[in-house]
């Protein structure tokens, strides 16, 4: 009864602990960073690139990097061994089988397997899963993950999400605990953060950032500038692994000269000082935390609606963000950008109304609603 009323000792498990990993990373990180100023908070992970004050950092070796699924098992049973006693909470990001708390990033496997599959298509697929220790223990570990119980919690970023987890795990209820932010200040000198990051001082600057350069858009977002006045530049930052081919992509529709390719930045701060607008033309994405990052700057954003993106199921068109419905259409995004370049109304409703809707979900608040449902768990296991 003490932990569940005073400071909790808190396990974090991400096989991948670094800013540059993603969002579900950048999520965990943030949370992390609230939690651990009234909680002793221990991060488990495979690769560490962070550090902060008063957290227990615990590098695990990985025997196994390849193949995925072999590294996943190993790191699920190392984990559950290290946090099965002295821990209140074992909060997981991970699709493992233990922790009190699973919070949701991704998909589920199941869905991705088996949705729109029915016949001989349903069969010919299950028959893929059976033979395959690959897909057996992804699909296994994810069962378990999913599994009702009264002492857990599964928590999912958007309501988006919330359905498909419902809908492929019947009995399973789910808690919504959308991503947070940290608020920059009202001020910031558009000018210097476009030198420091050496982009055009003159230019109309779109943002794209994001990881896998083709499921988030970025394809179609070049194909859309064509269309787009010449003073209208492009910054990306992601992957470098990825730059090569999109540089040539670039270069192949008369574009090299208006697409900077920053790679990662461990900090994305100075590209949405520097930016007039971000684009996020996803084909997938859960939730989407770049978005709510560029909104905190107060830019006007553009991103696909709530069948692509989870943060879109939150958001009003053209009140706080310009929604996509094809987020393919190279043509429908192309006018959705020139309208907004060409309105400044427009584009002071956007970032005006973008900046209050991130307000509401700065990160000390999303990190008390998740310290709530920590103790609510505590309180039902005394």
């Amino acid at each position: 009864m003490k932990a569940a009323q005073g400071r909790m000792r808190i396990a974090v498990l991400n096989r991948v602990f670094s800013p540059t990993g993603g969002g579900a990373e950048r999520y965990s990180i943030a949370l992390v960073e609230q939690l651990a100023q009234q909680h002793e908070v221990h991060i488990f992970a495979q690769q560490i690139d962070h550090h902060w004050p008063d957290v227990h950092y615990h590098l695990l070796g990985t025997p196994l990097t390849r193949p995925r699924w072999l590294n996943l098992l190993s790191y699920a049973m190392l984990t559950w061994w290290l946090t099965r006693r002295g821990f209140d909470i074992v909060h997981s990001h991970e699709s493992i089988w233990h922790g009190q708390v699973q919070t949701v990033h991704v998909l589920p496997l199941k869905y991705n397997l088996f949705q729109g599959r029915s016949g001989w298509r349903r069969t010919l697929r299950w028959l893929k899963v059976t033979t395959s220790p690959r897909l057996l223990a992804y699909l296994l570990m994810e069962r378990f993950r999913f599994a009702p119980g009264s002492r857990k919690a599964v928590v999912v970023t958007s309501p988006g999400l919330a359905k498909v987890v419902e809908q492929t795990y019947p009995g399973c209820a789910v808690a919504l605990l959308s991503p947070g932010v940290n608020l920059p200040p009202d001020d910031f000198d558009r000018l210097a953060a476009r030198r420091e990051l050496a982009l055009p001082e003159a230019a109309r600057l779109l943002a794209f950032v994001a990881n896998d350069y083709q499921k988030k858009g970025l394809s179609v977002l070049l194909e859309a500038m064509r269309a787009l006045a010449p003073d209208v530049e492009l910054a990306v930052v992601g992957n470098p692994s990825q730059i090569e081919k999109y540089q040539r992509k670039a270069a192949s529709l008369g574009l090299a000269a208006r697409v900077h390719f920053l790679g990662q930045l461990r900090d994305t701060s100075p590209l949405y000082r520097a930016a007039d607008m971000l684009v996020h033309p996803t084909t997938e994405d859960t939730f989407a935390m770049v978005v709510l990052e560029a909104m905190a700057h107060g830019l006007p954003v553009v991103v696909s609606d709530s069948r692509y993106c989870g943060i879109a199921g939150l958001l009003t068109h053209a009140s706080n963000a310009m929604i996509l419905s094809s987020p393919t259409d190279a043509t429908q995004l192309s006018l959705l950008l020139a309208r907004i370049l060409q309105d400044a109304d427009l584009r002071d409703c956007l970032g005006t109304h973008a900046r209050q809707f991130a307000q509401e979900r700065a990160w000390p608040r999303i990190a008390q609603e998740q310290e709530l449902m920590y103790r609510g768990l505590l309180d039902r296991a005394v």
